[in-house]
């Protein structure tokens, strides 16, 4: 909702002699107006759209349409207290409980024939919400409950994703093997990218109807997994999918850090989940840790 697979940048008609050009809207209206309310969001998510914030608003060109988007959502998140089997959250210090980027959290309390809920204040706006919501002082053991839910959940994660040192192993392993044997199962067909609730790759595409006097320019998401995506004059910067594979976890979990400060993965598991290959990215950075690496050459 905040940053939509397709979206018209701009839409112009011709009339005679004159080309007048307006901002538009997506056509089929999939994407409305804020301000939004989203509910329910997992500490995942809630750190993903903090990354969005850093790298679509917070640098020299700021992401307009994303921002006014994101403007006034009001975000109630939701600490996950079941796992799935490919959530790492815990490794990426993003959840089970939610962090940041929220204005209420709740934690589901469930006690015999009692189920309430444990309400966290994020924001002064969530903390209007809640004044017009009946609701008491939470007790010091509910306080605890709410903690021991967060800590179950972490113990039970379905994967491990160990970061110590890991920006240093992606750099040093660019001629791994291991990359060889990613490739062997990888079809570049970019369900990881478009499931990835951090990845922002976009593309351009213009547009006309079969009359020729209007025509749009959309925005689309793109994927580094496509060869396209980083052609340029003679042919593509990575035609194999070992590079590219390469590409996207090393810019993920390394060169992320260098550009913006902070991972590029929150450890939904969702590229995990949906790849049709069974590539585990938490399994492949643990590969590389015990795969040899190529010696050293000095030319």
């Amino acid at each position: 909702m905040l940053f939509p697979a397709e979206e018209v940048i701009w839409r112009g008609r011709r009339t005679g002699t004159e080309f007048t050009v307006h901002d538009a809207a997506p056509a089929d209206g999939s994407v409305p107006a804020g301000p939004y309310a989203f509910l329910g969001v997992r500490g995942c998510d809630t750190s993903a759209s903090a990354i969005h914030d850093a790298v679509l608003t917070s640098r020299t060109y700021a992401d307009v349409r994303y921002a006014v988007r994101r403007q006034g959502a009001f975000v109630v998140a939701v600490t996950c207290s079941d796992p799935g089997g490919t959530c790492f959250c815990a490794s990426m210090r993003t959840g089970p409980r939610p962090t940041q980027g929220y204005d209420l959290a709740l934690t589901e309390l469930l006690d015999g024939a009692s189920h309430r809920f444990l309400v966290e204040v994020g924001s002064s706006r969530g903390a209007e919400v809640l004044a017009d919501v009946v609701s008491v002082p939470a007790p010091e053991a509910d306080v605890r409950a709410a903690d021991e839910i967060a800590r179950s959940a972490a113990s039970r994660m379905g994967r491990e994703l160990d970061t110590d040192g890991l920006k240093e192993l992606l750099y040093a392993s660019a001629e791994s093997p291991r990359w060889d044997d990613v490739a062997s199962r990888c079809l570049a067909c970019t369900s990881c990218t478009m499931v990835c609730p951090t990845c922002f790759c976009t593309s351009v595409e213009d547009v006309a109807d079969l009359t020729g006097d209007v025509a749009e320019r959309r925005r689309v998401w793109d994927s580094c997994f496509s060869e396209d995506f980083s052609y340029i004059h003679g042919g593509s910067v990575r035609p194999e999918s070992r590079s590219r594979y390469r590409q996207w976890m090393t810019h993920k979990l390394a060169s992320w850090v260098d550009q913006f400060g902070m991972s590029g993965c929150v450890g939904c598991g969702r590229c995990i989940t949906w790849c049709p290959a069974a590539i585990d990215i938490t399994a492949e950075a643990a590969a590389l840790r015990w795969t040899p690496q190529p010696a050293a050459t000095r030319s």
